[in-house]
């Protein structure tokens, strides 16, 4: 009977944690989509900024590095739901298409695993890592995807903009300003991000 009503409690903290976990993903979930019809208001020359870099994170350190994949997998959908990719999908429809899901997933995914193996030490550190590689990775791959689907169209445009040199119109005048702002919005916000993750596990 003991190991009965033990298995049954197990049984029972088990379905709530899974319930806690839903819910606070769809509120997350939420937040990205709302976050990144924001931010498609928001420019620095050509691009809109990412503001949901921010519950990107947050998801991927109460949950699993999973959920931050899952998260910026929705990022991604929401970068062509809001039309944000349509220049590059009149160029090259696959290489848009792989270059945005990847960079968006990623992102969170590496954001996830950086959080959860730094937290061991220090969550502090944790918390500011997680959100400073996200904002990294989704820049850098999305550099690696111009320059493997759409150099020519780059180059072209750089020449258009006074750059000779393409590679650095592709790091200054193409994402740097959109990159600096995301780091930094990630990083103001992190202490945020810290009292929510405390908070929540307190609950727990």
């Amino acid at each position: 009977m003991k190991i009965s009503s033990s298995n049954a409690a197990s049984s029972r903290t088990e379905k709530h944690r899974m319930i806690r976990t839903i819910t606070g993903l769809g509120i997350l979930t939420a937040l990205v989509v709302v976050f990144q019809y924001l931010g498609s208001f928001i420019r620095f020359g050509p691009f809109s900024v990412s503001l949901v870099l921010i519950p990107i994170v947050i998801g991927a350190a109460l949950y699993k590095p999973w959920a931050g994949a899952w998260l910026g997998l929705i990022f991604s959908v929401m970068v062509f739901v809001t039309q944000d990719a349509n220049a590059f999908l009149a160029i090259n429809i696959p290489g848009t298409i792989i270059t945005v899901t990847v960079k968006g997933t990623v992102a969170g995914l590496v954001a996830g695993l950086v959080y959860h193996w730094l937290s061991k030490k220090n969550e502090w550190l944790a918390t500011f890592a997680a959100a400073a590689v996200c904002p990294i990775v989704n820049t850098g791959i999305f550099l690696i995807g111009c320059r493997l689907f759409f150099f020519d169209t780059v180059s072209a445009w750089s020449l258009e903009n006074g750059f000779e040199n393409v590679f650095l119109y592709m790091i200054v005048g193409f994402v740097g300003f959109n990159f600096l702002f995301e780091l930094l919005f990630n990083l103001i916000f992190s202490p945020t991000v810290v009292r929510l993750v405390k908070m929540f596990r307190e609950k727990e």
